[in-house]
Order: C-alpha cells, then structure tokens, then sequence
C-alpha cells in the first residue's frame, strides 16, 4: 500500500495532466484516456497511486475542459452545451463572470455527488430497466423541446433543419471505427472531430472577420446564490444518469438539464454543464464500485492499470483534484482570457483551427478529418437560420432515442 505522501504526489501529477489535457481546445477526455490506458499499466508505481494520478486527471479536466470553449468557442464534447452561451458571455464582456459560474457549478455538483452517490445508486439499480425503457421517450421529448423553445417561426424552421441533418450525421459518423496514430486500432471516439466540427469550428471560421475576445468586466456573479446552487444541484441529478446509465453522455444529460431548468440564459447554461461534467465523474467512480462496470474511460485506464478499488483512497484523491480544479479554473481562466484578448483574433483562430485540424488526425485519423469536415459544414447551419445551436445535439440525442 502507498505510503499517503507518496499517493498526494501522484494525485499532484494528476492534476498537472488534467490542468493541462483540459487547456487544450477540442482534445476529448475520451481521447485522454486512451492514453492513459496505454501507459497506466507501465507507470512505476503503487496501484493506489497511479490510480489516484489518473482519477486526479480526470476529475480536474472535469473543471478546466469548459475555459477554451468559454473563451475561443471551441468547447469540449461534454462541455458544448453550456460553452456556447458562455461563449457569448465572453463576447458580452462577462468571461470572468462565467468563469466563476463553472467553477462553483462544479464545486457544488461534486460535493452533492459525493453525499448522495451511495443511496442513489441503490436507487437507480433498483429501478434501472425503467428508466432504460423510459429513455427514448424522454430524449424524444428534450429534442422536441428544442424546437419549441426557438424564439421565431424561422428559427423554429431551421432547428428542425438543423435536428434533422444533425441526427443524419450521428447515424453516419457515430459508429465509424477510425484509428489514429495516438489510438488503438478501431477504439478510437467520434465525439471529439463531430463535436469540433459542429460547435467549435463554425465559431472560428465566424471569427475571423470579428474583433476578438472584448475587454472584460469585473468578475462579479450578477446570478442569485439560490439560482445558482439550484441550477447545480440539478446538474448534479442529471450527471448521475451518464454515471449510471450506459450509452448517456455528459452533453446529452447536460441539455435535458437545461430543458428541465426554470431558468435557461447563459449563465443556467454554465452552471448547469460544469455540474453535470464534474458529478459524472463521481458518480462513475460509485458506478464502477457499485455495478463493476466502467462507464468512462478515465475508470476504464484505472481497471486496466490494476487498481484497487479503495473508495476512501479514491474520494480523497477526488477532493484533493477538485480543490485544485476550483482553484485553477478561476486563477488560469482568467489568464487564459487576458492571454487570448491581447493577442490577434485572425490569428489565434486558424491556429486554433490547425491545432484541431491535426489532433483531429493524430486521434482518430481520415475517417475523422471527414467527420469533422461534414460536421463542420453542419455546424453552419444554425446561423442562416438565427436558430440555436443546441439543435445540433441531435446528433447525440436522436440516434440513442431510437437505438
């Protein structure tokens, strides 16, 4: 067994690679974990630390993962349906604002996880193949939703539109076995080139001829703390369906957070995906205790590598990845504005289009440069019409709503 400073300095390492992996714009935790199912196994170490190390990762990619979708519009695959409003928070001047909203969204999601992960997951097993059968009526019904939530006749016309090519594309990419030089054989995930292409792309190729990230205001939350912690702890329910439900994403779980939520601006939007994004994570670890059965590929490296399931040892690496997280979020996010704020916004944008372009290629190959073509054009779309493109998460919600 590790002796406890020799687990916090792993945890430590694991939040350096979460700090970083988190930073980078449309690189999928997905992606990271194929990695580190690669080389967990060969780290030399005690089983419970390298476990805490990639649990450590996982869980402050978890905080950090929404920063460049914030600021460049390039969000994470779980992160996309709130970084876009929060997006347009930062293009408002409202980026250290949002900023804070993500980081007390995940904060308090990860703490109401943590206190209602045992007794719910009895919960959920007891009533499991219910809520499977239910499944495709309610993800009809959040689909449905977005529609109807468009502001003008046109609008509602184009996310239709926008629903229906988006749901041709997730039946076309979803389950293409690409193969990146980075990634085993056939195991690589379509979610990071489709969900750059449809949300993180089109926003680059429309900055171009913008100004850039504006100067931004004071760092003050305008939202109200009842609003605010309702809002998480809502995103907390939710992300205990992808914690314990198979073939669930954090996205799809995060809109049906959004549609159930009495408020949904922007900052609903924030709080609302971070909550989901973090408490996902523990309450997979409860799932993977619980039912023995990975539901992240972060859990999927930790099996892989052999490490014990010691719950206490594996909550604390949790806390101490999610103080840091907290911490990071807010300390390098607003950097990360003020970095991207002086810099040109032509340029920062085909960097950042390139830096896709070749991870797209590195992680998953030319089955998903085509994909992230396709979605890219997909992703356009929304615009012409003045409709959202949270329409676009047909992509997801559809093909699982009809299996």
């Amino acid at each position: 067994m590790a002796s406890p400073t020799i687990t916090l300095a792993f945890a430590v390492c694991g939040v350096a690679l979460g700090t970083l992996t988190g930073l980078l714009p449309g690189l999928h935790v997905n992606s990271v974990a194929f990695l580190l199912v690669g080389v967990a196994p060969s780290i030399d170490g005690p089983p419970g630390a390298v476990g805490a190390a990639i649990l450590a990762a996982g869980v402050v990619h978890t905080f950090l993962s929404i920063v460049p979708g914030l600021v460049l519009g390039v969000p994470d695959a779980a992160t996309a349906p709130g970084a876009l409003p929060g997006h347009r928070l930062v293009l408002a001047g409202r980026g250290r604002e949002a900023i804070r909203l993500s980081a007390v969204g995940s904060g308090v999601a990860l703490v109401g996880a943590v206190a209602v992960a045992l007794p719910l997951s009895r919960v959920v097993a007891a009533g499991r193949e219910w809520l499977l059968a239910a499944l495709p009526v309610l993800l009809a019904l959040v689909a449905g939703f977005l529609i109807l939530a468009e502001p003008t006749r046109r609008a509602r016309l184009g996310g239709l539109l926008c629903l229906g090519v988006a749901t041709a594309l997730g039946f076309l990419t979803l389950d293409l076995h690409a193969t990146g030089v980075l990634t085993p054989t056939g195991a690589a995930s379509m979610l990071a080139p489709i969900f750059g292409g449809l949300f993180g792309a089109p926003i680059l190729l429309e900055a171009l001829s913008g100004e850039g990230v504006p100067p931004q205001a004071d760092a003050v939350v305008t939202e109200s703390r009842r609003v605010v912690g309702g809002v998480a702890l809502l995103g907390t329910l939710s992300g205990a369906v992808v914690g314990f439900l198979p073939g669930i994403s954090s996205a799809i779980a995060a809109t049906g957070a959004l549609v159930a939520s009495p408020r949904r601006g922007p900052r609903a939007f924030v709080v609302a995906t971070s909550g989901v994004n973090t408490s996902n994570a523990v309450f997979a670890l409860f799932a993977l205790v619980a039912l023995g059965s990975p539901r992240t590929g972060v859990l999927v490296a930790m099996r892989d590598a052999g490490v014990p399931l010691d719950l206490p040892l594996l909550l604390a690496s949790v806390a101490v990845a999610a103080a840091a997280g907290f911490v990071l979020v807010v300390v390098v996010g607003d950097r990360y504005l003020a970095w991207v704020g002086q810099r040109d916004n032509a340029a920062v944008s085909v960097a950042v289009l390139a830096f896709l372009v070749v991870l797209v290629a590195l992680f998953t190959g030319l089955a998903g440069l085509a994909a992230f073509l396709g979605s890219t054009v997909v992703g356009l779309v929304p615009a012409r019409f003045g409709a959202r493109r949270a329409t676009l998460m047909g992509v997801l919600l559809v093909p699982l709503a009809l299996g």
